[in-house]
C-alpha cells in the first residue's frame, strides 16, 4: 500500500478542518506522511465545496466549527476597562498640558472639565461612568487678565 493509500483510508474526507477558533485547514491527501497528523475523529470533514469556498490550498477564510458547521470567523471583542481607557486618555491630556503651557495658554472650561472627569474615571473615584465623555474641541484659551 502506498502512503496515498493509508492516508484515504485514514482520512477519506480529505479536507478537515480542525476545532481551533479560527480552524486550521487539512488537505490529507496531500501530506507526505502521516506523522504528526491529528485523527480525524478529532477534526472536521470538508467536502470539496467547503475546500472551494475557503479559498483551496491558495487563500484562507477565516473560519470556525460551531454545532457541527463551518461558519465565518470574528474573532471576539476585546472590551477594554473604562479605568485602563481613561489611563490611556491622560496621556492625550498631558500632551495638550505640554502645548498649552508652551503656548502661554490654559486650559478652556471644557478641557478642565474634561481632565476632572478622566483622573476621576482613572483614579476610581468616578464608579458610575460607563463611557469616557468626548474629548473637548476646544483645548486652549487666552488667559484671562484674573489669571484662569
Amino acid at each position: 500500500m502506498s502512503i496515498l493509500d493509508d492516508l484515504k483510508a485514514a482520512y477519506p474526507a480529505r479536507y478537515y478542518a480542525d476545532m481551533g477558533k479560527p480552524c486550521a485547514w487539512y488537505d490529507m491527501w496531500s501530506c507526505a506522511s502521516m506523522d504528526g497528523l491529528p485523527a480525524a475523529s478529532t477534526l472536521f470533514a470538508m467536502t470539496a465545496e467547503q475546500w472551494t469556498a475557503k479559498g483551496g490550498n491558495t487563500g484562507t477564510k477565516s473560519m470556525a466549527v460551531e454545532n457541527g458547521a463551518l461558519v465565518d470567523y470574528a474573532p471576539p471583542v476585546v472590551v477594554v476597562p473604562l479605568k485602563t481607557q481613561a489611563t490611556t486618555a491622560q496621556a492625550w491630556i498631558q500632551q495638550q498640558a505640554n502645548l498649552t503651557a508652551a503656548m502661554g495658554e490654559v486650559f478652556t472650561a471644557d478641557m478642565k472639565a474634561y481632565v476632572k472627569a478622566i483622573a476621576a474615571i482613572a483614579s476610581g473615584t468616578d464608579t458610575t461612568s460607563t463611557a469616557l465623555p468626548a474629548q473637548p474641541t476646544d483645548v486652549m484659551a487666552a488667559p484671562t487678565a484674573a489669571g484662569t
